[in-house]
Protein backbone atom coordinates (compact mmCIF):
# COMPACT_ATOMS: atom_id res chain seq x y z
CA UNK A 1 0.00 0.00 0.00
CA UNK A 2 1.36 3.70 -0.83
CA UNK A 3 2.42 5.86 1.78
CA UNK A 4 -0.06 8.79 2.41
CA UNK A 5 0.88 12.07 3.25
CA UNK A 6 -0.99 15.79 2.32
CA UNK A 7 1.62 17.36 1.63
CA UNK A 8 5.14 15.85 -0.23
CA UNK A 9 7.89 17.80 -1.12
CA UNK A 10 10.04 16.74 -3.79
CA UNK A 11 13.66 17.96 -3.23
CA UNK A 12 15.54 18.88 -0.05
CA UNK A 13 17.08 22.48 -0.87
CA UNK A 14 16.57 25.60 0.60
CA UNK A 15 13.22 25.72 -0.91
CA UNK A 16 12.20 22.35 -0.11
CA UNK A 17 13.33 21.85 3.34
CA UNK A 18 11.56 25.15 4.38
CA UNK A 19 8.48 24.28 2.54
CA UNK A 20 8.35 21.02 4.34
CA UNK A 21 9.17 22.28 8.05
CA UNK A 22 6.38 25.19 7.71
CA UNK A 23 4.04 22.98 6.19
CA UNK A 24 4.06 20.34 9.22
CA UNK A 25 4.27 23.30 11.34
CA UNK A 26 0.60 23.67 9.67
CA UNK A 27 -0.41 20.39 10.91
CA UNK A 28 -0.09 19.11 7.37
CA UNK A 29 1.46 15.28 7.31
CA UNK A 30 4.47 16.04 5.38
CA UNK A 31 7.13 14.32 3.44
CA UNK A 32 10.01 15.48 2.04
CA UNK A 33 12.33 13.24 -0.66
CA UNK A 34 16.04 13.70 -1.50
CA UNK A 35 18.45 12.14 -3.00
CA UNK A 36 22.01 13.07 -2.83
CA UNK A 37 24.54 12.00 -0.75
CA UNK A 38 27.14 15.08 -1.74
CA UNK A 39 29.91 12.31 -1.08
CA UNK A 40 28.47 11.68 2.25
CA UNK A 41 31.26 9.29 3.78
CA UNK A 42 28.53 7.37 5.23
CA UNK A 43 26.76 7.56 1.67
CA UNK A 44 23.57 8.59 3.55
CA UNK A 45 21.40 11.77 1.76
CA UNK A 46 22.33 15.39 3.08
CA UNK A 47 19.39 17.78 3.12
CA UNK A 48 20.14 21.21 1.87
CA UNK A 49 20.54 21.04 -1.58
CA UNK A 50 23.41 22.78 -3.24
CA UNK A 51 23.74 25.86 -1.57
CA UNK A 52 24.60 24.03 2.25
CA UNK A 53 26.50 21.24 0.66
CA UNK A 54 28.21 22.58 -2.61
CA UNK A 55 27.39 26.42 -3.02
CA UNK A 56 26.63 29.22 -0.79
CA UNK A 57 27.55 28.00 2.74
CA UNK A 58 31.35 25.96 1.95
CA UNK A 59 31.89 29.44 -0.20
CA UNK A 60 31.37 31.89 2.20
CA UNK A 61 33.62 29.10 4.72
CA UNK A 62 36.62 29.68 2.10
CA UNK A 63 36.18 32.92 1.65
CA UNK A 64 35.92 33.84 4.93
CA UNK A 65 39.27 31.44 5.39
CA UNK A 66 41.22 33.30 2.70
CA UNK A 67 40.38 36.90 3.77
CA UNK A 68 42.13 35.80 7.17
CA UNK A 69 44.83 35.00 5.69
CA UNK A 70 44.79 38.05 2.91
CA UNK A 71 44.58 40.02 6.03
CA UNK A 72 47.34 38.49 7.65
CA UNK A 73 49.78 39.19 4.50
CA UNK A 74 48.65 41.89 3.65
CA UNK A 75 45.98 43.94 6.01
CA UNK A 76 46.75 43.54 9.39
CA UNK A 77 50.23 46.42 8.90
CA UNK A 78 48.15 49.31 8.69
CA UNK A 79 47.09 48.42 12.01
CA UNK A 80 50.61 48.37 13.56
CA UNK A 81 50.54 44.57 13.14
CA UNK A 82 53.82 42.16 11.91
CA UNK A 83 53.04 38.48 11.17
CA UNK A 84 56.07 37.80 9.79
CA UNK A 85 55.82 34.86 7.43
CA UNK A 86 52.54 33.21 6.95
CA UNK A 87 51.85 29.96 5.01
CA UNK A 88 48.16 28.21 4.28
CA UNK A 89 47.14 24.62 5.01
CA UNK A 90 44.75 23.95 2.04
CA UNK A 91 43.62 20.66 3.56
CA UNK A 92 42.93 22.47 7.21
CA UNK A 93 41.20 25.11 5.27
CA UNK A 94 38.92 22.13 3.19
CA UNK A 95 38.33 20.51 6.64
CA UNK A 96 36.83 23.15 7.87
CA UNK A 97 34.35 24.11 5.48
CA UNK A 98 33.13 20.60 5.27
CA UNK A 99 33.02 20.37 9.16
CA UNK A 100 30.61 23.19 8.84
CA UNK A 101 28.40 21.67 5.44
CA UNK A 102 28.56 18.42 8.05
CA UNK A 103 27.10 20.57 10.86
CA UNK A 104 24.34 22.31 9.17
CA UNK A 105 22.86 19.90 6.90
CA UNK A 106 22.72 17.34 9.68
CA UNK A 107 20.74 20.13 11.61
CA UNK A 108 17.90 20.14 9.23
CA UNK A 109 17.39 16.61 10.05
CA UNK A 110 16.73 17.59 13.55
CA UNK A 111 14.65 19.71 12.46
CA UNK A 112 12.52 17.69 10.66
CA UNK A 113 12.21 15.44 13.24
CA UNK A 114 11.36 17.97 15.56
CA UNK A 115 8.48 19.43 13.03
CA UNK A 116 7.68 16.04 12.17
CA UNK A 117 8.66 15.80 8.78
CA UNK A 118 9.18 12.23 6.93
CA UNK A 119 12.27 11.83 5.38
CA UNK A 120 11.88 9.85 2.14
CA UNK A 121 15.73 8.97 0.77
CA UNK A 122 15.95 8.70 -2.90
CA UNK A 123 14.55 10.27 -6.15
CA UNK A 124 10.81 11.52 -6.41
CA UNK A 125 9.21 11.10 -9.89
CA UNK A 126 5.35 11.70 -10.95
CA UNK A 127 3.80 8.74 -11.78
CA UNK A 128 0.30 10.03 -12.07
CA UNK A 129 -2.59 11.33 -10.16
CA UNK A 130 -4.81 13.98 -10.41
CA UNK A 131 -7.16 16.87 -8.29
CA UNK A 132 -7.82 14.23 -5.67
CA UNK A 133 -4.13 12.97 -5.00
CA UNK A 134 -0.90 12.81 -7.05
CA UNK A 135 1.33 9.75 -7.19
CA UNK A 136 5.12 9.48 -7.09
CA UNK A 137 7.40 7.01 -7.27
CA UNK A 138 10.36 7.12 -4.67
CA UNK A 139 13.35 5.25 -5.30
CA UNK A 140 10.90 2.06 -6.09
CA UNK A 141 8.19 3.24 -3.03
CA UNK A 142 4.82 4.33 -4.30
CA UNK A 143 3.68 7.51 -2.46
CA UNK A 144 0.50 9.87 -2.43
CA UNK A 145 -0.05 13.14 -1.61
CA UNK A 146 -2.69 15.69 -1.61
CA UNK A 147 -0.37 18.57 -2.52
CA UNK A 148 3.16 18.26 -4.38
CA UNK A 149 5.66 21.09 -4.12
CA UNK A 150 8.37 20.44 -6.37
CA UNK A 151 11.74 22.13 -5.25
CA UNK A 152 14.12 20.13 -7.03
CA UNK A 153 16.75 23.21 -7.66
CA UNK A 154 19.59 23.63 -10.74
CA UNK A 155 22.79 22.26 -11.83
CA UNK A 156 25.65 23.92 -13.03
CA UNK A 157 25.88 24.48 -16.94
CA UNK A 158 28.45 22.94 -18.51
CA UNK A 159 29.74 24.24 -21.80
CA UNK A 160 29.95 21.66 -24.78
CA UNK A 161 33.16 20.57 -25.51
CA UNK A 162 34.74 21.10 -22.09
CA UNK A 163 34.16 17.82 -20.07
CA UNK A 164 34.12 18.72 -16.15
CA UNK A 165 35.74 15.92 -14.53
CA UNK A 166 36.24 18.03 -11.03
CA UNK A 167 39.87 18.05 -10.88
CA UNK A 168 41.47 19.59 -13.82
CA UNK A 169 38.05 21.53 -14.84
CA UNK A 170 35.89 22.04 -12.48
CA UNK A 171 32.23 23.31 -11.57
CA UNK A 172 31.37 25.13 -8.44
CA UNK A 173 31.60 21.63 -6.33
CA UNK A 174 35.27 21.03 -7.40
CA UNK A 175 36.26 24.20 -7.29
CA UNK A 176 35.37 24.00 -3.11
CA UNK A 177 38.07 20.71 -2.72
CA UNK A 178 41.12 21.91 -4.04
CA UNK A 179 43.91 20.30 -1.97
CA UNK A 180 46.44 22.78 -3.02
CA UNK A 181 46.06 26.39 -4.19
CA UNK A 182 47.09 26.25 -7.98
CA UNK A 183 49.84 28.74 -9.46
CA UNK A 184 47.42 29.68 -12.30
CA UNK A 185 43.91 29.36 -11.99
CA UNK A 186 41.53 30.19 -15.03
CA UNK A 187 37.71 30.94 -14.67
CA UNK A 188 35.45 30.42 -17.37
CA UNK A 189 32.22 33.16 -16.37
CA UNK A 190 32.62 36.80 -14.40
CA UNK A 191 29.18 35.62 -12.43
CA UNK A 192 28.71 35.88 -9.47
CA UNK A 193 30.27 32.07 -8.70
CA UNK A 194 33.25 32.81 -10.98
CA UNK A 195 34.24 36.03 -8.95
CA UNK A 196 33.93 34.73 -5.32
CA UNK A 197 35.29 31.79 -6.54
CA UNK A 198 38.23 33.47 -8.30
CA UNK A 199 38.49 35.82 -5.69
CA UNK A 200 39.36 32.90 -2.60
CA UNK A 201 41.98 31.18 -5.00
CA UNK A 202 43.34 35.03 -5.87
CA UNK A 203 43.90 35.99 -2.39
CA UNK A 204 45.45 32.17 -1.22
CA UNK A 205 48.65 32.79 -4.11
CA UNK A 206 46.81 31.83 -7.55
CA UNK A 207 47.57 33.31 -10.60
CA UNK A 208 43.62 34.12 -11.49
CA UNK A 209 42.52 35.00 -15.22
CA UNK A 210 38.65 35.30 -15.89
CA UNK A 211 37.04 35.11 -19.02
CA UNK A 212 33.63 36.95 -19.77
CA UNK A 213 31.61 36.03 -22.86
CA UNK A 214 29.68 39.26 -22.22
CA UNK A 215 30.92 42.26 -23.43
CA UNK A 216 29.78 44.40 -19.96
CA UNK A 217 30.81 43.62 -16.19
CA UNK A 218 28.33 43.40 -14.13
CA UNK A 219 25.72 44.16 -16.02
CA UNK A 220 22.62 43.30 -13.74
CA UNK A 221 24.04 45.17 -11.27
CA UNK A 222 24.23 48.99 -10.87
CA UNK A 223 26.55 50.34 -13.47
CA UNK A 224 28.17 52.98 -10.89
CA UNK A 225 28.43 49.98 -8.37
CA UNK A 226 29.80 47.79 -11.27
CA UNK A 227 32.34 50.63 -12.37
CA UNK A 228 33.74 50.45 -8.69
CA UNK A 229 33.95 46.67 -8.62
CA UNK A 230 35.84 46.76 -11.75
CA UNK A 231 38.73 49.48 -10.31
CA UNK A 232 38.56 47.30 -7.07
CA UNK A 233 38.92 43.32 -8.29
CA UNK A 234 41.23 44.71 -11.41
CA UNK A 235 43.73 47.30 -10.04
CA UNK A 236 43.80 46.80 -6.07
CA UNK A 237 43.32 42.82 -6.53
CA UNK A 238 44.90 42.18 -9.30
CA UNK A 239 42.34 39.99 -10.84
CA UNK A 240 42.47 39.57 -14.62
CA UNK A 241 39.34 39.48 -15.65
CA UNK A 242 38.77 39.81 -20.20
CA UNK A 243 35.25 40.67 -21.32
CA UNK A 244 33.74 40.13 -24.62
CA UNK A 245 35.26 36.60 -25.18
CA UNK A 246 34.83 33.39 -27.50
CA UNK A 247 35.82 30.44 -26.62
CA UNK A 248 36.90 27.95 -28.97
CA UNK A 249 38.41 24.62 -27.58
CA UNK A 250 40.10 23.91 -24.34
CA UNK A 251 42.47 21.12 -24.02
CA UNK A 252 44.42 19.16 -21.14
CA UNK A 253 47.64 17.62 -21.22
CA UNK A 254 50.83 17.12 -19.54
CA UNK A 255 51.65 21.25 -19.02
CA UNK A 256 48.31 21.62 -17.69
CA UNK A 257 45.12 23.07 -19.51
CA UNK A 258 45.06 25.49 -22.81
CA UNK A 259 41.98 27.76 -23.18
CA UNK A 260 41.96 29.13 -27.16
CA UNK A 261 39.22 32.08 -27.26
CA UNK A 262 38.86 35.16 -29.19
CA UNK A 263 38.58 38.85 -27.75
CA UNK A 264 37.89 41.41 -30.11
CA UNK A 265 39.26 40.06 -33.28
CA UNK A 266 42.71 38.91 -32.13
CA UNK A 267 43.51 35.30 -30.85
CA UNK A 268 44.73 33.99 -27.64
CA UNK A 269 45.97 31.04 -25.59
CA UNK A 270 45.40 30.87 -22.03
CA UNK A 271 47.36 28.39 -20.03
CA UNK A 272 46.09 27.40 -16.35
CA UNK A 273 46.71 24.26 -14.35
CA UNK A 274 42.98 24.53 -13.09
CA UNK A 275 39.89 25.67 -14.93
CA UNK A 276 36.36 26.66 -12.94
CA UNK A 277 33.54 26.55 -15.08
CA UNK A 278 30.80 29.10 -14.18
CA UNK A 279 28.28 30.09 -16.61
CA UNK A 280 25.24 29.68 -15.13
CA UNK A 281 22.74 27.11 -13.88
CA UNK A 282 19.72 24.96 -15.05
CA UNK A 283 17.19 23.76 -13.83
CA UNK A 284 16.77 20.05 -12.46
CA UNK A 285 13.48 18.68 -14.00
CA UNK A 286 14.70 15.67 -15.68
CA UNK A 287 13.57 12.28 -14.71
CA UNK A 288 10.61 14.30 -12.43
CA UNK A 289 8.08 12.57 -14.55
CA UNK A 290 6.31 15.79 -16.05
CA UNK A 291 5.48 14.17 -19.09
CA UNK A 292 3.62 11.54 -17.69
CA UNK A 293 1.31 13.56 -15.52
CA UNK A 294 1.38 16.98 -18.26
CA UNK A 295 3.38 19.43 -16.02
CA UNK A 296 4.60 22.23 -18.21
CA UNK A 297 7.73 24.07 -18.68
CA UNK A 298 8.89 26.89 -19.86
CA UNK A 299 11.37 27.26 -23.01
CA UNK A 300 14.34 27.34 -20.74
CA UNK A 301 13.16 23.54 -18.83
CA UNK A 302 11.85 25.67 -15.82
CA UNK A 303 8.24 24.56 -14.31
CA UNK A 304 5.90 27.28 -15.60
CA UNK A 305 4.02 28.82 -12.77
CA UNK A 306 2.23 31.82 -11.72
CA UNK A 307 2.93 34.47 -9.03
CA UNK A 308 2.44 32.33 -6.34
CA UNK A 309 4.15 29.35 -7.78
CA UNK A 310 1.36 27.31 -8.87
CA UNK A 311 1.80 25.27 -12.29
CA UNK A 312 -0.38 23.95 -14.64
CA UNK A 313 -1.64 21.28 -12.33
CA UNK A 314 -3.85 21.26 -9.36
CA UNK A 315 -2.13 20.71 -6.17
CA UNK A 316 1.26 20.72 -7.68
CA UNK A 317 3.38 23.41 -6.50
CA UNK A 318 7.11 24.69 -7.47
CA UNK A 319 9.64 27.09 -5.68
CA UNK A 320 13.57 27.77 -5.78
CA UNK A 321 15.83 27.37 -8.59
CA UNK A 322 13.48 25.49 -10.69
CA UNK A 323 11.06 28.09 -11.68
CA UNK A 324 11.53 31.65 -12.82
CA UNK A 325 13.41 34.97 -11.37
CA UNK A 326 16.62 34.55 -9.57
CA UNK A 327 18.37 31.61 -8.19
CA UNK A 328 18.93 32.36 -4.81
CA UNK A 329 18.41 29.99 -2.02
CA UNK A 330 16.49 33.01 -0.23
CA UNK A 331 14.17 33.39 -2.77
CA UNK A 332 13.36 29.95 -2.64
CA UNK A 333 13.22 29.60 1.03
CA UNK A 334 10.59 32.41 0.96
CA UNK A 335 8.87 30.90 -1.80
CA UNK A 336 8.74 27.43 0.49
CA UNK A 337 7.01 29.12 3.21
CA UNK A 338 4.38 31.04 0.82
CA UNK A 339 3.12 28.48 -0.55
CA UNK A 340 2.93 25.91 2.75
CA UNK A 341 0.58 28.84 3.46
CA UNK A 342 -1.42 29.16 0.58
CA UNK A 343 -2.28 25.09 1.13
CA UNK A 344 -3.48 26.05 4.01
CA UNK A 345 -5.73 29.07 3.30
CA UNK A 346 -3.52 31.55 4.35
CA UNK A 347 -2.23 34.52 2.64
CA UNK A 348 1.25 33.53 1.65
CA UNK A 349 3.52 36.04 0.40
CA UNK A 350 7.02 36.58 -1.86
CA UNK A 351 7.94 40.20 -2.91
CA UNK A 352 9.73 39.65 -5.65
CA UNK A 353 10.50 43.50 -5.99
CA UNK A 354 11.90 43.58 -2.69
CA UNK A 355 14.29 39.86 -3.05
CA UNK A 356 18.08 41.31 -2.52
CA UNK A 357 21.00 39.85 -4.53
CA UNK A 358 24.51 39.79 -2.51
CA UNK A 359 28.19 38.93 -4.01
CA UNK A 360 30.50 37.85 -1.01
CA UNK A 361 33.65 39.43 -2.56
CA UNK A 362 36.06 41.66 -0.73
CA UNK A 363 34.50 44.43 -1.12
CA UNK A 364 31.13 42.88 -0.79
CA UNK A 365 27.92 43.96 -3.42
CA UNK A 366 24.23 43.74 -2.48
CA UNK A 367 21.59 45.10 -3.96
CA UNK A 368 17.52 45.15 -3.81
CA UNK A 369 14.71 46.93 -6.50
CA UNK A 370 15.83 49.05 -9.61
CA UNK A 371 19.11 49.97 -10.58
CA UNK A 372 19.66 53.69 -12.46
CA UNK A 373 19.83 52.19 -15.86
CA UNK A 374 16.63 50.19 -15.48
CA UNK A 375 14.51 53.07 -14.06
CA UNK A 376 16.28 55.32 -17.02
CA UNK A 377 15.13 52.84 -19.50
CA UNK A 378 11.48 52.71 -18.14
CA UNK A 379 11.83 56.65 -18.29
CA UNK A 380 10.81 56.54 -13.94
CA UNK A 381 11.91 60.16 -13.18
CA UNK A 382 14.58 59.33 -9.63
CA UNK A 383 16.45 61.14 -7.43
CA UNK A 384 19.85 59.54 -6.13
CA UNK A 385 21.74 59.94 -3.39
CA UNK A 386 25.56 58.43 -2.73
CA UNK A 387 27.54 58.50 0.09
CA UNK A 388 31.05 56.59 0.03
CA UNK A 389 32.48 54.51 2.87
CA UNK A 390 35.42 56.59 3.17
CA UNK A 391 33.63 59.40 4.67
CA UNK A 392 32.42 57.00 7.58
CA UNK A 393 34.43 56.49 11.11
CA UNK A 394 33.48 53.13 11.38
CA UNK A 395 34.85 52.01 7.61
CA UNK A 396 37.74 54.27 8.50
CA UNK A 397 38.87 52.99 12.11
CA UNK A 398 38.41 49.12 10.55
CA UNK A 399 40.27 50.19 7.36
CA UNK A 400 37.58 49.70 5.07
CA UNK A 401 37.01 52.25 3.16
CA UNK A 402 36.37 51.31 -0.43
CA UNK A 403 33.08 51.32 -2.66
CA UNK A 404 29.84 53.80 -1.32
CA UNK A 405 26.17 53.05 -0.47
CA UNK A 406 23.48 54.51 -3.53
CA UNK A 407 20.04 55.40 -2.90
CA UNK A 408 17.31 56.00 -5.84
CA UNK A 409 14.11 57.16 -4.94
CA UNK A 410 10.95 58.38 -6.69
CA UNK A 411 11.35 61.95 -7.77
CA UNK A 412 7.45 62.31 -7.15
CA UNK A 413 6.87 60.38 -4.01
CA UNK A 414 10.00 59.44 -2.23
CA UNK A 415 9.23 56.08 -2.22
CA UNK A 416 12.65 53.67 -2.21
CA UNK A 417 13.22 52.35 -6.04
CA UNK A 418 16.18 50.84 -5.08
CA UNK A 419 19.25 50.27 -3.35
CA UNK A 420 22.83 49.74 -4.15
CA UNK A 421 25.89 48.71 -1.78
CA UNK A 422 29.69 48.07 -2.68
CA UNK A 423 31.77 48.32 0.41
CA UNK A 424 32.24 46.06 3.46
CA UNK A 425 29.01 44.29 4.93
CA UNK A 426 27.00 45.02 2.54
CA UNK A 427 25.15 41.84 2.75
CA UNK A 428 24.24 42.70 6.36
CA UNK A 429 23.07 46.62 5.49
CA UNK A 430 21.34 46.00 2.30
CA UNK A 431 18.60 44.17 4.75
CA UNK A 432 17.69 47.35 6.13
CA UNK A 433 16.83 49.03 2.61
CA UNK A 434 14.60 45.85 1.96
CA UNK A 435 13.02 46.17 4.97
CA UNK A 436 12.02 49.85 4.17
CA UNK A 437 10.88 48.43 0.53
CA UNK A 438 8.85 46.11 1.64
CA UNK A 439 6.84 48.32 3.92
CA UNK A 440 6.72 51.18 0.59
CA UNK A 441 9.09 53.40 2.85
CA UNK A 442 10.74 56.95 1.45
CA UNK A 443 13.95 57.92 1.68
CA UNK A 444 12.57 60.68 4.45
CA UNK A 445 11.28 57.77 6.67
CA UNK A 446 14.92 56.30 6.29
CA UNK A 447 16.21 59.93 7.00
CA UNK A 448 14.44 60.35 10.04
CA UNK A 449 15.19 56.92 11.84
CA UNK A 450 18.15 57.45 14.28
CA UNK A 451 20.89 55.54 13.53
CA UNK A 452 23.69 54.33 16.23
CA UNK A 453 27.20 55.74 16.35
CA UNK A 454 29.77 55.00 15.42
CA UNK A 455 28.38 52.44 13.02
CA UNK A 456 28.24 51.24 9.13
CA UNK A 457 24.97 51.80 8.70
CA UNK A 458 25.43 55.75 9.08
CA UNK A 459 26.62 55.62 5.56
CA UNK A 460 22.49 54.11 4.55
CA UNK A 461 21.72 57.30 6.52
CA UNK A 462 23.66 59.96 4.77
CA UNK A 463 22.57 58.13 1.67
CA UNK A 464 18.98 59.10 2.34
CA UNK A 465 19.81 62.21 3.40
CA UNK A 466 22.13 63.27 0.09
CA UNK A 467 18.85 61.84 -1.66
CA UNK A 468 17.54 65.60 -0.52
CA UNK A 469 20.65 66.96 -1.03
CA UNK A 470 21.35 67.59 2.34
CA UNK A 471 23.97 65.27 3.76
CA UNK A 472 25.62 66.10 6.97
CA UNK A 473 28.97 64.23 6.92
CA UNK A 474 30.36 64.72 3.52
Amino acid sequence: MAKQFDVLVIGGGPGGYVAAIRAAQLGFNTACCESESYDDPKGEVRLGGTCLNVGCIPSKALLQSSEHFDNARHGFVMHGISTGDVAIDVKTMVKRKDNIVTQLTGGIKGLFKKNKVTLLPGHGKFTGGGEDGWEVDVAGEAVTAKHVIVATGSRPRHLDGIPVDNKLICDNAGALAFDAVPKRLGVIGAGVIGLELGSVWKRLGAEVTILEALPEFLAAADAAVAKEAWKVFTKKQGLDIRLGVKINKVTTGKKGIAIEYEMGDESHVLECDKLIVSVGRVPNTDGLGCEAVGLQLDERGRIDVDDHCRSNLPNVWAVGDVVRGPMLAHKGMEEGVMVAELIAGQAGHCNYDAVPWVIYTHPEIAWVGKTEQQLKSAGIEYRAGQIPFSANGRALGQGETSGFIKMLADAKTDRILGVHVIGTNASELISEAVVAMEFHASSEDIARIVHAHPTLSEVMHEAALSVDKRPLHF
